[in-house]
């Protein structure tokens, strides 16, 4: 019954909003989600895209503070008929999503900072739990109709909360070695945190069972209790008769000698429910209630409720490089490499009932290492057409899974990028892209705790220069996730299918100045 901490756990390292590999967020600007493919980029979000290019920026002072607004819906339907209901919801809400860029440009130089949330960013609440949690639950009745104990409801009230934010705070210089080369090299400080919050309470089920008079709803926990009470209290009656002699003797044989009354042999038998048999003997009857003592003690010790209070933190420092090649006035090339982020993730426990978050205790959540290369072509005057290639290195990374990455991750993940601006003023250009992201996970790495699903997304909006010194962004964009199904097995109880699918709607707001 411990698997809701573990899924508290998962939902907080799901860890990116939309774009990018499985832990990195590469949405990084407004002007980003207007066109979706900046990896050539010569503006001010150069310092996240193509850092080499910055030295393309006239001499002075740039600054650009974006923020977006990102609404996620998770997805999960599994059709385990024992279920209440197979459908379940997620929302992950992200209000502020800031990212600030700084750039001193003098002759040949460029040195740039800039600050951004490189993974996670958002909350989610479950107020229903996850299907891997509700299944144990939904299993209860059926375990206790088998034990001749008819049941066939429950309930049960869960609600977690996790939330992941991955903060990167990164400085770089570029340098511009002749007409056509531009040189990056930087640093990125990644500081993580995770927390988490939820309870397990009240699990009901209704048993048809003299102990719980009428058969409706009543506590999980107070139910094996009182039958674990019983069964032991059965078990210590028969004792006298063991020592007497009889313990060779069936019930019936007992009654007929007069050891006990047919009234004493009907409720011990009753007792036994479907685990009774006329030929066992009073020893075997014995044997049995001690076992269902211990089978309803523990039962019910796995169903008492419990409560988690938790944060992890941890930071680490990557080497970034870029070079920028401007084959052209019309052509330019963007070339960015980041290293990888080995992150170790440690424990601060507040409350932990459960043994899944040891106070000190820590965890590996590493950032892979990303290529991308992006190009950008003014075909006139007015229009730019760009595109771009993003390449995360996650079977090298180490993302605090049970399996090694060779068994579910198949392939590296991948993402191509169109997009295109339109001037229809010498102040005002509109804008429209394209993204498509290809995960490289299998079907051992997809559960309902877990799982990396390929994209399609659509951004648009504009730019319009106030004036030489300020220029706003405005983006919005939408994301549609490949729905993918695996098959869960439940042993005796068969297997059911399990599908998984999202939503992403995202606004955005940037300020570009230069001094």
């Amino acid at each position: 019954m411990r698997k809701i901490f573990v899924l508290l756990f998962a939902a907080g390292i799901s860890a990116n909003i939309f774009a990018g590999g499985i832990m990195t967020n590469t949405n990084q600007s407004a002007s980003y989600i207007r066109m979706l493919a900046r990896d050539a980029s010569l503006g001010i979000d150069a310092v996240y895209y193509n850092p080499a290019g910055l030295t393309r920026l006239s001499d002075g002072f740039h600054l650009s503070l974006n923020n977006q607004s990102i609404w996620q819906t998770r997805k999960i339907d599994n059709d385990f008929a024992l279920l209440n209901n197979g459908y379940y919801q997620g929302d992950v809400t992200a209000p502020l999503f800031p990212s600030v860029y700084a750039v001193y440009k003098t002759g040949r130089f460029a040195f740039s900072g800039g600050f951004m949330p490189v993974g996670g960013g958002g909350g989610a609440e479950y107020d229903r739990g996850l299907p891997s949690f509700e299944t144990d639950f939904a299993m209860v009745p059926v375990m206790l109709s088998a034990q001749g104990i008819p049941t066939n409801e429950y309930d049960v009230d869960v609600f977690f909360e996790g939330s992941s934010i991955y903060f990167g705070g990164q400085f770089g210089v570029s340098y511009q070695v002749n007409d056509m080369i531009d040189l990056y090299g930087g640093v990125r400080y990644v500081s993580a945190t995770n927390t988490y919050k939820g309870h397990l309470r009240n699990m009901r089920i209704n048993p048809a069972h003299p102990l719980n008079p009428g058969g409706g709803f009543t506590s999980a926990t107070d139910f094996f209790s009182t039958v674990a009470t019983a069964a032991s209290g059965a078990a210590q009656s028969v004792q006298p008769l063991i020592d007497g002699g009889a313990g060779s003797l069936t019930l019936d044989q007992a009654v007929a000698m007069t050891f006990i009354s047919q009234e004493q042999a009907d409720q011990l038998a009753g007792g036994l429910g479907a685990n009774y048999d006329p030929a066992l003997t009073i020893d075997q009857v014995q044997g049995a209630y001690q076992t269902t003592a211990t089978t309803a003690s523990a039962t019910g010790s796995q169903l008492v409720d419990r409560q988690v209070d938790a944060r992890q933190t941890g930071s680490a420092i990557a080497p970034l490089f870029g070079v920028n090649l401007s084959l052209s006035d019309n052509f330019n090339i963007g070339i960015k490499y980041e290293f990888l982020t080995k992150l170790e993730l440690e424990n601060d426990t507040e409350i932990d009932e459960t043994g899944m978050f040891p106070d000190g205790a820590t965890t590996r959540s590493d950032m892979p290492a990303m290529l991308s290369v992006g190009a950008a072509y003014r075909a006139t005057p007015q229009l730019n057409i760009a595109g771009g290639v993003h390449y995360y290195f996650d079977r090298s990374a180490d993302y605090g899974k049970s399996l090694p990455n060779e068994d579910i991750i198949d392939n590296n993940f991948l993402e191509f990028a169109l997009g295109i601006e339109y001037s229809l003023t010498s102040d005002l250009l509109v804008s429209t892209g394209y993204l498509r992201t290809q995960t490289g996970v299998n079907d051992l790495y997809h559960s309902d705790l877990s799982h990396s699903l390929s994209t399609n997304s659509v951004g648009l909006g504009g730019r319009y220069a106030i004036n030489e010194m300020i220029a706003v962004n405005l983006g919005f964009l939408m994301t549609f996730y490949d729905e993918d199904q695996v098959t869960m097995n439940y042993g005796n109880l068969g297997s059911a299918v399990e599908t998984y699918n999202r939503e992403v709607m995202v606004f955005s707001l940037g300020l570009d100045f230069k001094f």
